[in-house]
């Protein structure tokens, strides 16, 4: 067995997943960076250090044999991570099935795949496991209602399992960002106007860069925070619970 920890993060090659993997690895952890993205996933691995794994994250049996392969190269689990998500600003009614699925696999399957396995692997040892929901779960924001019934399910999956897994010594948490600055929310973040926008939602004045997750969730993998469980950590410039004055 390995003495160093190892961690798995879904969702690797994402804004948040890859800067996750770049603080594991300075923590000195082993990272087993898994992706759909293969060509993206080889060249983080080569410029990195990580151990790729491609697969698709909403199929429960392949996370399944990403956390076997993981076991078997280090020797042990101590953390799993699902940085996996989409992004969907629609109302309801125009909203189509398949965007509704498709929302629903990428985000809450995945989530429900990455506790699964990583119970599976940790079982005798303990660990955690890190989620990610956001703060359109916690707050009514129009146009996110796929979005937000989704990563709401990643909330009460957490609680669930958390619950669950106690007793194993499995902590399971999550995130809940705002608005951060990644590819995925490019649409959002690259126009001034609508930077400025969102920014000022944000009761802190900014909105939220990859750093800030990966930091908190990188806290919640480490052993040393071992008494934390079933807790929702909003990530989000006090987007979610508060609601300042305007400035004079």
């Amino acid at each position: 067995m390995d003495s160093k920890p190892c961690h798995v993060i879904l969702g690797a090659t994402s804004g948040i997943g890859s800067e996750l993997c770049r603080q594991l690895l300075a923590s000195g952890a082993n990272v087993v960076a898994a992706s759909r993205n293969s060509d993206t996933l080889r060249e983080f691995a080569e410029t990195t250090g990580v151990r790729p794994f491609t697969l698709d994250a909403t199929a429960i049996d392949q996370v399944a044999a990403c956390l076997a392969d993981a076991q078997q190269t280090f020797g042990r689990v101590d953390g799993v991570a699902n940085c996996v998500g989409s992004l969907l600003l629609k109302p309801a009614h125009l909203t189509s099935d398949a965007e509704w699925q498709a929302t629903l696999a990428i985000n809450l399957t995945s989530a429900f795949a990455a506790v699964r396995a990583g119970a599976k692997a940790m079982l005798q040892t303990g660990g955690s496991i890190v989620l990610v929901s956001s703060a359109a779960a916690r707050i009514g924001l129009a146009n996110h209602e796929a979005i937000a019934a989704a990563k709401a399910g990643i909330i009460g999956l957490t609680l669930a399992a958390a619950a669950s897994y106690a007793e194993r010594g499995i902590r399971v948490n999550c995130v809940a960002p705002g608005l951060v600055r990644t590819p995925l929310t490019a649409r959002l973040t690259t126009s001034e106007t609508s930077l400025k926008s969102s920014a000022a939602m944000h009761p802190l004045g900014r909105i939220g860069e990859p750093s800030d997750v990966a930091a908190a969730m990188a806290w919640l993998l480490d052993p040393a925070h071992s008494w934390i469980t079933g807790q929702v950590f909003g990530i989000d410039g006090g987007l979610a619970t508060l609601r300042t004055r305007g400035k004079s």
